[in-house]
């Protein structure tokens, strides 16, 4: 692709939005996997940010990020929902979430943590992520769930909030 200086400049003026991605992976009692960065407060989904710099997408993200942080390579499944999360301080995020499936007892204990960046990780009723979980994480969540437990389509959300209803 040929680039002019003219168009080279349009992008770079462009609005900037950061990306990220994870997978919520479930044990045979729906209990949701989360991990615990040492970085910021609250737990999370195995998942990070995507490079998208590089070329990846989402989905490349997703599974790059899942081997990185609990050590576990798997394709994700379907794309469950999709988060406009503004914030303070930087651009909106868009977050995507993808299903990783149930793990069978042997996957949870192949996971090995990325020592650098978590601290320990626990699965967690649906009742009990409100502890866990911070702002619109704990809703992206819960309408994964909600996706998963009906069938319907990929939920739509900002800041954790579904507006595809």
């Amino acid at each position: 692709m040929t680039t002019t200086p003219d168009f080279a400049t349009y992008i770079a003026g462009l609005p900037r939005v950061l990306a990220g991605a994870a997978v919520l992976f479930r044990d045979a009692e729906g209990r949701v996997l989360l991990v615990e960065p040492n970085y910021r407060e609250g737990w999370a989904l195995p998942g990070g940010t995507i490079e998208s710099d590089d070329g990846e997408t989402p989905r490349q993200g997703a599974r790059r990020e899942t081997l990185e942080e609990i050590g576990l390579d798997r394709e994700p499944g379907r794309l469950l929902a999709v988060d406009w999360v503004r914030g303070p301080g930087r651009p909106p995020l868009v977050a995507y979430l993808y299903d990783g499936g149930v793990l069978a007892e042997e996957d949870l204990k192949a996971i090995r943590l990325q020592e650098e960046e978590l601290l320990s990780w626990r699965l967690v009723s649906r009742e009990d992520l409100s502890a866990h979980l911070l702002g619109a994480l704990h809703g992206r969540v819960l309408a994964a769930l909600d996706v998963l437990a009906d069938g319907s389509g990929t939920a739509e959300l900002e800041n954790g909030r579904r507006v595809d209803r």
